[in-house]
C-alpha cells in the first residue's frame, strides 16, 4: 500500500525544465493549489517564542480516529483540549509527510503533502485551525538537508546523466574519498558517508542514513524548491519551522563540512524571505554543537529566532548523578550571550537518543555507566531511553529535572508522555523505544486505538512498572497529586513571570556543591521588575547552604506554589536547608513599609475628641490593619 501511495505521489510531482540562459534548471511542479489567501500566524507578540511552553508529539503516535493502529489528524484534535489545560503554548509535531518511513518521517518523499497514513491535507488544515482557536501556536518540520531515495527528485536524478540538471539536485562522485574529514554520524548502521548507486554509476553523499541522500545546495534550484515548500506551510498560517541538521547544508573539501560560511548564507536567505512575508514566525535551529558553535547561528538577529542548547541537557542528568552543580555551571558558563530577539530551546528529553556527542570521552563513560547499564539502552552516540525510566522512576528526581528546565533561560519543551513519566521499550529498534502510542487509560490499547492489538504502527507498554494499566492519563487526573497535576501546575506557574523565559542569570556560589542555586531576574518595558531566587537541592540527602544574598537585603523572598513568605533577607549570609532532589523557586519582594506612628495631641484636643458633638453618637475608630506579610497572591491550585 506505501508504495502504491508514494508512486501517486511521484506522479504529482511533475517535473518541468523552463529554459533559462545557460542551462536548463530543474524544476520540481507541485500539485496544484490554491495558495492565493495568506493566512496570518496566531501569534500577536513577536517575541511569544520566549514565552512559550512547546509539547513535543508525533501525530502517528498520539490518537488512532480510524482504527487503523496509527495516529492521525482527526485523532490528535480530539486530544487538543487535553494539550490546552496541560498548558502548553505551541505544539511540534515530528513529520507528517509522505515518506517510506526509514527514519520515522524525516526521510521525506514529498515536501507538500501530508502522509495519507495520518490523514489529508484538509485535516492538517483543520488541525491547525483548532490549535489556533485554543491559543496554541504550531511548529513542523523543515528538513531540507536530505531527502528519501523515494523522492521523485532523487529518482529522476539517477537516471539522468551527469552534468544535467536533474542530477545537480545532489551530491555525488567517481570515488567516496571526497570529504575524508567529515565523521559519520550514524556509526552503528553506516560504514561510510558515500553510498554506490548502481543505477546512477556513481556514489551519492549523505550525512545521515545512506537511503537519506543529501541535497546540493550549490544547486540554486534546490534553495528556490526549499522556498516554494517553506511559503506553502507558511501561507497557511503554521506558525514555526525547525530547520533539522542545519549545519550540513553544503559541503567543501578539506572541511568537515560542517557551519560553512554558505551555510550561513542559505539561513540568512530563508530568514529574508520570512521576514519579507510574513510575521511572528519564526525558525527553530537543530545545531548540536558547543554553545560556541551554535552562536553563529544566531547571526545578528538576522538567522534562527531559536536553537536548541544540546550539551546543558546531558550535563544536567550528569550533576543529578554526581550531586555536584559544577557541569551545570560550567556549561552555561561557556554559553555566549545572544541577541535580544534570540533564544535557547531547552529539553530533558525528545524523540531521539540522549545525544553525547558534546561531551568529552570520560564524561560520555560515565553516563553510559550511569544512565545505561544495559547495551541495548545505547544506539549511535548516545542513550536511548525516556525520562523516568532514565531517573529510575523517582518522582523527586523528575520533579527536579523539570524544576530547572522550567527555569533555566529559555524555552522548555515537554516531549510527549514525561508528563505522565512514561516509560521506553528497547527492545524495539532504532530509536523507536521512545516513540510508543500515548498511555491515556487503562482500556485496551490504551485507549490509543480501537484496533486490534497487532496493528499497532508499535506495541504499547505492557510491563507492570510502565504498562498503560499503571500509567495513564485517566488514571492521573483523578489523582490530585499525580506527576501530570503537579506539571499542570508548573507550567502554569511559569506563565505567569516573564522572568523565566526573558530574564537574566546569575549564580551563586554556596560553599555546598550539592546545591545549586541562582537568580534570574527582568525588567519589563513598563519598567515593572520581576526577581526570582531558585535554589535545588542534587543530593539524595537533606543539604544545607548559605546564599550571599547581600544584594537583595530588605526583600523579603516568598514561595512561589503556595505563595508562604520566607525571612527576610539581611546582610548576612541567608541559611536555606532543602530536603532530597527539593527545590525552591523564591520571588523576591519588596517588604512593605512599616505603618508610621500617630502624631501626638494635646490632653484638651484628647478630651474634646473624646466627648464629640452631644447630638452625635459615639464613633468606632477605623481598624488599622498592620501587614507583617506581602499581600498574597492566589496560590496555584493543587
Amino acid at each position: 500500500m506505501l508504495d502504491a501511495e508514494l508512486a501517486t505521489h511521484a506522479e504529482l510531482a511533475t517535473r518541468i525544465r523552463p529554459s533559462q540562459p545557460g542551462g536548463a534548471n530543474l524544476i520540481f511542479r507541485r500539485c496544484e493549489r490554491d495558495t492565493s489567501v495568506k493566512k496570518a500566524g496566531s501569534a500577536t507578540d513577536p517575541l511569544w517564542y520566549k514565552d512559550a511552553i512547546i509539547y513535543e508529539l508525533h501525530v502517528r503516535a498520539f490518537q488512532d480516529s480510524n482504527g487503523d493502529g496509527i495516529g492521525d489528524f482527526p485523532g490528535l484534535i480530539s486530544r487538543l483540549d487535553y494539550l490546552q489545560d496541560l498548558g502548553v503554548t505551541c505544539l511540534w509535531l515530528l513529520p507528517f509527510f509522505p515518506s517510506p518511513l526509514r527514519d520515522d518521517g524525516y526521510d521525506i518523499s514529498n515536501y507538500v503533502e501530508v502522509n495519507p497514513c495520518y490523514g489529508t491535507l484538509n485535516d492538517f488544515k483543520l488541525f491547525l485551525d483548532a490549535a489556533h482557536q485554543r491559543g496554541m501556536q504550531v511548529l513542523i518540520e523543515l528538513v531540507i538537508n536530505h531527502t528519501s531515495d523515494q523522492h521523485p527528485w532523487f529518482q529522476a536524478a539517477r537516471l539522468a546523466p551527469p552534468g544535467s540538471p536533474e542530477r545537480d539536485f545532489y551530491v555525488w562522485s567517481m570515488d567516496n574519498q571526497r570529504f575524508k574529514e567529515v565523521p559519520i554520524i550514524f556509526k552503528d548502521t553506516e560504514k561510510s558517508n558515500w553510498t554506490w548507486d548502481e543505477t546512477a554509476g556513481s556514489y551519492y553523499w549523505h550525512r545521515f542514513f545512506s537511503h537519506q541522500p543529501d541535497l546540493n545546495f550549490d544547486n540554486p534550484a534546490v534553495m528556490e524548491e526549499v522556498l516554494k515548500a517553506m511559503r506553502f506551510w507558511l501561507d497557511m498560517g503554521v506558525d514555526a519551522l525547525r530547520m533539522d541538521a542545519i549545519p550540513y547544508l553544503y559541503e567543501r573539501d578539506g572541511t568537515r563540512c560542517e557551519s560553512l560560511p554558505e551555510t550561513h548564507a542559505a539561513i540568512k536567505r530563508i530568514r529574508a524571505a520570512i521576514d519579507e512575508g510574513y510575521s511572528n514566525r519564526i525558525i527553530l535551529a537543530e545545531a548540536n554543537q558547543w554553545p560556541t558553535d551554535v552562536r553563529p547561528y544566531f547571526g545578528d538577529g538576522d538567522e534562527c529566532h531559536m536553537a536548541f542548547h544540546f550539551p546543558l541537557m546531558p550535563r544536567i542528568y550528569m550533576a543529578l548523578r554526581q550531586e555536584d552543580r559544577l557541569p551545570i555551571t560550567d556549561i552555561m558558563a561557556q554559553t555566549p550571550p545572544i541577541p535580544d530577539n534570540c533564544q535557547w530551546a531547552l529539553f530533558l528529553r525528545n524523540h531521539d537518543e540522549l545525544t553525547l556527542e558534546m561531551v568529552t570521552d570520560d564524561e560520555r563513560d560515565y553516563m553510559y555507566y550511569a544512565y545505561s547499564a544495559d547495551p541495548r539502552m545505547r544506539i549511535n552516540v548516545g542513550i536511548r531511553r525516556r525520562l523516568a525510566p532514565l531517573v529510575d522512576n523517582n518522582r523527586r528526581r523528575i520533579e527536579l529535572l523539570n524544576s530547572m528546565v522550567l527555569s533555566f533561560p529559555g524555552t522548555p519543551i515537554v516531549y510527549y508522555g514525561d508528563e505522565i513519566g512514561m516509560g521506553d521499550n528497547i527492545y524495539l529498534g532504532d530509536r523507536n523505544g521512545v516513540r510508543t502510542p500515548m498511555q491515556w487509560n487503562p482500556d485496551r490499547n490504551a485507549g490509543f486505538s480501537t484496533a486490534v492489538p497487532a496493528k499497532l504502527y508499535f506495541p504499547v507498554i505492557m510491563d507492570p512498572i510502565w504498562g498503560y494499566q499503571a500509567i495513564n492519563v485517566e488514571a492521573q487526573l483523578s489523582d490530585q497529586s499525580s506527576l501530570l497535576h503537579w506539571t499542570r501546575n508548573m507550567i502554569a506557574l511559569r506563565k505567569l513571570f516573564q522572568v523565566f523565559g526573558r530574564g537574566t542569570l546569575e549564580f551563586l556560589s554556596p560553599a555546598n556543591r550539592k546545591v545549586l542555586a541562582y537568580i534570574r531576574s527582568y525588567t519589563s518595558p513598563d519598567g515593572n521588575t520581576e526577581t526570582v531566587l531558585c535554589v535545588a537541592n542534587l543530593s539524595r540527602f537533606a543539604q544545607a547552604a548559605l546564599l550571599d544574598l547581600s544584594d537583595f537585603a530588605g526583600m523579603i523572598p516568598v514561595e512561589m506554589l503556595g505563595y508562604v513568605p520566607f525571612p527576610p533577607i539581611t546582610d548576612q549570609p541567608y541559611a536555606i536547608t532543602l530536603t532530597p532532589y527539593s527545590f525552591f523557586w523564591l520571588e523576591l519582594q519588596t517588604a512593605p513599609e512599616a505603618p508610621r506612628p500617630p502624631a501626638p495631641i494635646s490632653e484638651e484636643d484628647a478630651a474634646k475628641a473624646a466627648m464629640g458633638p452631644l447630638d452625635a453618637p459615639a464613633e468606632v475608630p477605623p481598624t488599622v490593619w498592620t501587614p507583617d506579610a506581602p499581600e498574597p497572591r492566589t496560590p496555584i491550585k493543587s
